[in-house]
């Protein structure tokens, strides 16, 4: 099933988080890695700065997470994971696919660019890889990462075709 997270699934949302981040290890520059990957402080602060998670829940598990962000004249998807034991399932396409149906503004997802899987999955999804320039433009504008990260990442695009827009804004 999936629904949007709760403050109540706050652990379970780290963990799935980091566990599937696993796959980061050895590929991003080392100096991007850490462990853990999101630390639970980062993730609160994703939340107070609007990142709406959604999750797929299985038996009480959460075994997809995968948050959208309101920036006004696009949407961003952020922290899209699905845990390790359950990748090439599906999890992360029905989670994005559900994700997509609530905005009609242009999408943008940002990933490391050695991550060729995540790229290959977002491109499989209809998304395309921005040139450089846009790249670094819109890192630099929608995002709040270092500049290492922005240079060693991309983003992909997507028109939306949803219409349900005010589903994606954070409850009080």
């Amino acid at each position: 099933m999936i629904r949007r997270c709760t403050p109540s699934d706050l652990q379970q949302m780290h963990a799935a988080i980091n566990d599937a981040a696993q796959a980061y290890k050895g590929v991003i520059p080392d100096d991007r890695w850490h462990e853990p990957y999101i630390p639970m402080e980062e993730l609160e602060a994703e939340i107070r700065d609007r990142v709406v998670f959604w999750c797929l829940e299985e038996d009480g598990q959460l075994i997809g997470v995968m948050g959208i962000q309101d920036k006004g004249d696009v949407v961003l998807i952020r922290h899209a994971y699905v845990r390790t034991s359950r990748r090439h399932g599906g999890i992360g396409t029905q989670l994005l696919k559900h994700l997509e149906g609530l905005t009609t503004k242009p999408i943008l997802i940002g990933t490391w660019r050695a991550a060729i899987w995540a790229i290959d999955f977002y491109e499989r999804n209809g998304y395309l890889i921005q040139s450089r320039k846009e790249t670094d433009r819109d890192l630099r504008r929608y995002w709040n990462i270092p500049e290492r990260q922005i240079e060693t990442s991309v983003v992909l695009a997507k028109s939306a075709e949803g219409a349900a827009n005010q589903l994606i804004q954070p409850t009080s």
